[in-house]
């Protein structure tokens, strides 16, 4: 299993994502108005660049609810594929058949 470190550090970055997102949002819309002076956009630019790196929704990434793994993720149960074939061979996930695995 991975890191427990991993799962808390992404709900971290998702809490700094949802706390500065409309300050993020305004910074932008003022840095891009191309009717705005040019000294003013760039002073936009400097405040959006001195907020946490984590803040930026684009830092997020899909990971395993239970293992922290971020590859094979499927959206839909919030687990990796091994952890949906692990959950799935003991009959926890409803409507979820063994097939042959």
């Amino acid at each position: 299993m991975a890191k427990k470190s991993m799962i808390e550090r992404e709900k971290k970055r998702e809490r700094l994502v949802e706390q500065y997102a409309a300050k993020r949002e305004a910074l932008k819309a003022i840095a891009n108005d191309e009717n705005l002076p040019m000294e003013e956009r760039f002073k936009a630019r400097l405040k959006l660049a001195k907020l946490p790196r984590n803040s930026s929704a684009t830092r997020l990434h899909n990971r395993c609810q239970l293992t922290g793994r971020p590859h094979a993720y499927y959206r839909k149960l919030k687990v990796s594929r091994i952890m949906l074939r692990d959950l799935g061979s003991a009959g926890q996930i409803p409507g979820l058949v063994k097939s042959s695995w």
